[in-house]
């Protein structure tokens, strides 16, 4: 059963890892602005968590070009899934963005309790 649990989780952080991705596109599609910065920023917003999380985070540092650990690491993922939390936040969308806060949060806690840090 824990070993389902430990499975859940990372499917969870894979679920967070997309929904980052949602939300910074979600926020730039959704600013006050003419339609070229919205286009600019709700593709942009997406590459640039993409480009980040490539070089630094991919596969749990694993795939990444330049991989982090330790703290370097739990920095990365504050920063992240923070900023997928605070884009959602930027965007409007208040629940959504404590949801993912607080999910990510329970899955890093769980992660670091089951060692699949």
């Amino acid at each position: 059963m824990l070993n389902v649990a430990k499975h859940a989780n990372m499917a969870l952080m894979f679920f967070l890892e997309l929904g980052v991705l949602a939300s910074a596109g979600y926020w730039g599609f959704t600013l006050n602005a003419h339609w070229g910065v919205k286009l600019l920023a709700g593709l942009g917003a997406p590459a640039l968590f993409i480009a980040a999380w490539a070089l630094f985070g991919a596969g749990g540092g694993e795939n990444a070009i330049i991989p982090l650990t330790g703290l370097a690491r739990a920095v990365l993922e504050i920063l992240w899934f923070g900023g997928g939390a605070l884009a959602l936040y930027a965007a409007g969308a208040v629940r959504p963005a404590m949801a993912m806060a607080v999910l990510f949060v329970v899955n890093a806690v769980l992660r670091i309790l089951w060692k699949q840090v």
